[in-house]
C-alpha cells in the first residue's frame, strides 16, 4: 500500500509548478551566526531542492559559487557544496526601499599622525551621476569562473578510501541515451516478477547514462515504476546492494529531498548495528554527495565508532572528520576520543589529510585543547610547502575557531600568502585576512598581497565575501591609501549585492563599520542601513542582534558626517541598546581590577569620587571611560553630585595645588620614588633630584622608571600645603577622557590600535575630550606599586594631555 501511495505521489510532485528541470532555484534556511570576535564565524545553510516562490515576487536566482567547487562532474543543484560557504542570490526586484540614487566619493585629506593613531578628515564631493549596474543588469552579465578547488582532494592520498568514499571525478564507462531504453523495456516486462538483485541491477545500469542525460531518466515514468519496486524490495536489498542502489542515486543527480530517499534513510538507521563502521562511513558519504541531511543516521554512525575505536586507522579518521564537518555537529563524548586518535595518527598525515582535519574540525566547532590544537598546526608548518591553498585557507579557519596564535606558522603566512593570493579566489582570500583580523595579526605583506588580488574577483564576491573583507581590512586598520582601489571596489560589490541584504542584513552592516573604521562612508549605503524599513528588517532577526552595530553605525555618523541630513536611529531605540551596553559593562569590563583601581587612585588624586565620572561616554564605541574636568587653572571640576559627607567641601578647596590625598610623604617614600637612600638621621630631610622627561627607549618606555618625577611633582608631594603658582591649561574648562586599555585594544605585538579602539579615539577627539591612556603595559605593572607612585603616575599622565 505505501509503495502504491508513493507511486502515485512522485509523478505528481515532478509537475508542479516551480519543479523545471534544470531549475537552480534553491531556499536558504538559517544556520548558526558565526563570531565575530571571533568567529563563531560560519552560516549553516540547508539548500532545498527544486524552485521556490517568495512573497510579492521576490526570488533567489542561484549561480554556482566556485569556491569551493563542486568536484562532481556534473554539478547537482539541489545538493550542498562541499564547503560551508553557500551559493549567490541576487534578485531582480530589489524593494523599492532600497533604490538609492544619490553616491559620493570619500577621501582621506589628513596625514598619518606620528603616533599612528588615524585621524583622517573626510572631503566630500558630489559626483556626476554616473549608472551604477542595477541587480539585474550585472545579472545578464557573463562571469568567468572564479578559482576552483578540491575539497575533497584528501581521498586521493590513500587507496583505502575507496572502500569509505565515492570518487566523483570519476564515473563508470558512460552509456547513451539508446543504451537506456532496453534496460527502461526490461521494467515494463519484468513488472512484478523483478527480483532485489534485478532491481539495483537496473539502477546501476541507469546511473551509467551520460550525466547531461539523466534528467530524462528522471522523468521517465518506467524509472518511477523501478523506484516503485525499489521501495518493495527495500529490506530485501543486501548491505552492498543497498549502498549500491544509493550510489546510482548519487550519479542519477536525485533531488535531495526527493520521497523516496526518506524510505532509504530510515533502512539504513534501521541496518545501523549490523553494517561494518566501512559501510557506514561510506553510506555516510553517499549522503554527503546527494546533499541530504542525515543527523539520525549520523547519530548512530557516532555511537559505531565508540565500538570500533581500534579499528580506526588513518583513512578512516580522516574521513570520519570529514563527515563530522559537513553534518556541522560533533557529539560531546566523542571529542575526547576522536582527540586521542587524531594525536596518535598525526605524524602520519599527509598535507590534504591535515587540511581535510582542520576543516572538520572547524566546520564542526570542535574544541581541542591548546596543546592538540598547537600540534595539529606544527604538523602543517612541516608540510606548508605541499599543502594546497585549499588545505592552507583550513588550518587559518580552525586557528580561528580555536583563537589560538601560532607565531611560527604567522610568519610562515607572510611569505606564503603573498606567493599564493594571485592564485586563490575570494572566498580563500576572505579567510586568510579574517583570521589575521581575528587573531588581530597584522601584517602588510599579507594585506597588501590580497588586496591588490580582490579587485579583479569583485564578479564573485557575495555580500558575506565583500563584508568580512571590509570588516577585517577595518579592523586592522589598512587604510585607502595604502590600496586605492580596494576599499572602493569592495564597496562597489555590496551595491551589486543589495538584494542580499533582505535575508542577511548582518552583512550590510559588517561592511559598513569595517568602512566607518577607517572613516569612509558611502553615503548610499549608509542612508539604507539606518533606513527605517531596513532597521525594522535587522530587527527581526532573531538568530544575531544588530543593535549594537546600527548604534554604532549612527553614532560614527553622528560624529563624522556633521552634514548628514538622511536617516537616523529613533531614540528610543539609542537609549534602550545604551542602556544595554552599559549594564552589560556594569559587570564585566567595570569589575576589572585595573579599572576599579585606576577610578579609585583618581578620586583619592582628585580629592574625592564627585570629580571622577564612570561611563559610557560614547556608547557607540561599546566601552566605558573615566571622565574628569578641569577647569583653566587645572583644578578639578565635580562631575558627579558629592557624597552626602563632604557637600560642605568645596571642591576649590581640592586642586591640584592642595591635594589630601592621605598618603604621608615620608623620607623613606621619597628615597625610594627617587631611587636614593635616605639620611639615616631621623630629623634630616632629603632634597630630591630635579628628573627630566627622557627621549622614548626602544622599548617604548617613556621613562628610566615606572614613575616620571618631575620637580613640580617631588614639591607637591613634599610640601602638600604649601600653595604653588596655578598654571594656565587652557581657556575654558577641559574634559579628559581617561581610557584603561587591555591587550585586546591593539594589533599583536604592536602598539597599534584595532579599527574600534582607534575610532573611538578619534570620536572622542570629535567631542571635545582630551584623550589619556592608561596602557596595560605601564598601567598593569602599575597596580603593584605603592598608592603614591601610582598617584605620581596618574598625575604625569593627566598633565601631559594638557600640552
Amino acid at each position: 500500500m505505501a509503495a502504491r501511495v508513493l507511486c502515485r505521489r512522485v509523478p505528481r510532485r515532478l509537475y508542479l509548478p516551480g519543479w523545471r528541470r534544470g531549475s537552480a532555484q534553491a531556499q536558504h534556511l538559517y544556520g548558526k551566526p558565526e563570531d565575530e570576535t571571533d568567529d563563531q564565524e560560519e552560516k549553516k545553510r540547508v539548500l532545498k531542492h527544486q524552485g521556490v516562490s517568495f512573497q510579492g515576487g521576490y526570488r533567489l536566482h542561484y549561480n554556482p559559487l566556485s569556491y569551493p567547487h563542486s568536484v562532481r562532474t556534473s554539478t547537482n543543484s539541489h545538493s550542498q557544496t562541499d564547503n560551508d560557504e553557500d551559493e549567490q542570490c541576487l534578485s531582480a526586484h530589489a524593494p523599492s526601499f532600497w533604490q538609492q540614487s544619490n553616491h559620493y566619493s570619500v577621501s582621506c585629506s589628513r596625514r598619518l599622525s606620528s603616533s599612528k593613531n588615524t585621524l583622517l578628515d573626510l572631503a566630500f564631493s558630489k559626483v556626476p551621476e554616473t549608472e551604477i549596474p542595477s541587480v539585474s543588469s550585472y545579472q545578464r552579465k557573463s562571469v568567468a569562473p572564479d578559482v576552483k578547488v578540491d575539497s575533497r582532494a584528501f581521498r586521493k592520498c590513500r587507496p583505502e578510501y575507496a572502500s569509505t568514499t565515492l570518487d566523483l571525478t570519476q564515473r563508470p564507462q558512460q552509456i547513451e541515451w539508446v543504451e537506456v531504453l532496453p534496460i527502461l523495456q526490461k521494467v515494463t516486462l519484468l513488472k512484478g516478477r523483478m527480483n532485489p538483485s534485478d532491481v539495483s541491477q537496473f539502477l546501476v545500469e541507469l546511473s551509467k547514462l551520460h550525466h547531461d542525460k539523466v534528467s530524462l531518466v528522471r522523468s521517465d515514468q518506467r524509472f518511477i515504476v523501478l523506484l516503485r519496486y525499489s521501495v518493495e524490495h527495500l529490506r530485501l536489498f543486501s548491505h552492498r546492494q543497498l549502498l549500491d542502489v544509493l550510489q546510482s542515486f548519487v550519479l542519477l543527480e536525485m533531488p535531495a529531498a526527493h520521497t523516496v530517499l526518506e524510505v532509504y534513510e530510515a533502512e539504513l538507521c534501521r541496518r545501523a548495528n549490523q553494517m561494518s563502521l566501512h559501510q557506514l562511513l561510506l553510506a555516510a558519504d553517499l549522503w554527503r554527495c546527494i546533499g541530504r541531511q542525515v543527523p539520525e543516521f549520523l547519530q548512530h554512525l557516532y555511537d559505531s565508532v565508540h565500538l570500533h575505536l581500534e579499528q580506526i586507522g588513518v583513512p578512516e579518521l580522516v574521513q570520519l572528520l570529514y563527515i563530522i564537518g559537513e553534518g556541522r555537529n560533533c557529539p560531546k563524548d566523542l571529542i575526547r576520543p576522536l582527540e586521542q586518535l587524531l594525536m596518535r595518527h598525526l605524524q602520519h598525515l599527509h598535507p590534504e589529510e591535515v587540511g581535510t582535519v582542520c576543516l572538520g574540525l572547524f566546520k564542526s566547532q570542535t574544541s581541542l585543547s591548546a596543546s592538540a590544537v598547537t600540534r595539529v598546526v606544527n604538523k602543517a608548518l612541516s608540510l606548508v610547502t605541499e599543502m594546497s591553498d585549499f588545505a592552507v585557507v583550513n588550518v587559518l579557519k580552525y586557528l580561528r575557531f580555536s583563537y589560538l596564535y601560532h607565531r611560527s606558522w604567522l610568519e610562515v603566512m607572510a611569505q606564503e600568502i603573498p606567493q599564493r593570493a594571485h592564485r586563490m579566489g575570494v572566498t580563500g582570500l576572505m579567510h586568510v585576512v579574517l583570521t589575521c583580523s581575528a587573531l588581530h595579526y597584522r601584517n602588510d605583506a599579507i594585506l597588501t598581497a590580497v588586496a591588490e588580488r580582490i579587485p579583479s574577483l569583485v564578479p564573485h564576491c557575495r555580500s558575506k565575501d565583500s563584508s568580512k573583507l571590509l570588516w577585517a581590512y577595518g579592523t586592522l586598520r589598512f587604510l585607502p591609501i595604502q590600496s586605492p582601489t580596494f576599499y572602493p571596489s569592495l564597496t562597489e560589490a555590496l551595491r551589486q549585492r543589495k538584494a542580499e541584504f533582505q535575508r542577511y542584513p548582518e552583512h550590510l552592516l559588517t561592511g559598513l563599520l569595517g568602512l566607518a573604521f577607517v572613516s569612509q562612508f558611502p553615503e548610499d549605503l549608509v542612508a539604507l542601513a539606518l533606513s527605517p524599513e531596513f532597521v525594522s528588517l535587522a530587527l527581526k532577526n532573531t538568530q544575531l542582534d544588530l543593535k549594537k552595530d546600527l548604534l554604532t553605525l549612527d553614532g560614527a555618523v553622528a560624529l563624522e558626517l556633521p552634514q548628514w541630513t538622511g536617516p537616523r536611529l529613533s531614540c528610543e531605540l539609542k537609549e534602550e541598546v545604551a542602556e544595554m551596553l552599559w549594564k552589560f559593562a556594569q559587570s564585566d569590563v567595570c569589575q576589572k581590577p585595573e579599572v576599579m583601581e585606576a577610578e579609585s587612585a583618581l578620586q583619592d588624586l582628585l580629592g574625592g569620587e564627585q570629580f571622577v565620572c564612570k561611563r559610557m561616554i560614547l556608547p557607540h564605541t561599546r566601552s566605558i571611560d573615566l571622565e574628569i574636568h578641569l577647569d583653566s587653572n587645572g583644578q578639578p571640576i565635580a562631575v558627579n553630585p558629592p557624597p552626602p559627607e563632604q557637600s560642605s567641601i568645596s571642591p576649590s578647596h581640592q586642586g591640584w595645588e592642595n591635594l589630601n590625598t592621605g598618603v604621608t610623604i615620608t623620607d623613606e617614600l621619597l628615597a625610594q620614588l627617587i631611587k636614593t637612600q635616605s639620611s639615616p638621621t631621623p630629623s634630616s630631610t632629603a632634597k630630591p633630584k630635579s628628573l627630566h622627561r627622557l627621549p622614548p627607549d626602544e622599548g617604548g618606555r617613556l621613562f628610566e622608571s615606572v614613575l616620571d618625577l618631575t620637580s613640580d611633582l617631588i614639591e607637591t608631594l613634599t610640601k602638600p600645603s604649601t600653595k604653588v603658582p596655578a598654571r594656565q591649561y587652557s581657556k575654558g574648562s577641559v574634559k579628559v577622557a581617561i581610557q584603561v586599555s587591555s591587550r585586546n585594544h591593539y594589533c599583536c605585538q604592536s602598539k597599534q590600535l584595532l579599527g574600534l579602539h582607534a575610532m573611538k579615539r578619534r570620536h572622542l577627539k570629535m567631542a571635545g575630550f582630551r584623550v589619556v591612556e592608561l596602557s596595560y603595559q605601564e598601567w598593569c605593572p602599575m597596580l603593584r606599586k605603592s598608592r603614591a607612585e601610582k598617584l605620581a603616575y596618574l598625575h604625569c599622565k593627566i598633565y601631559d594631555s594638557l600640552y
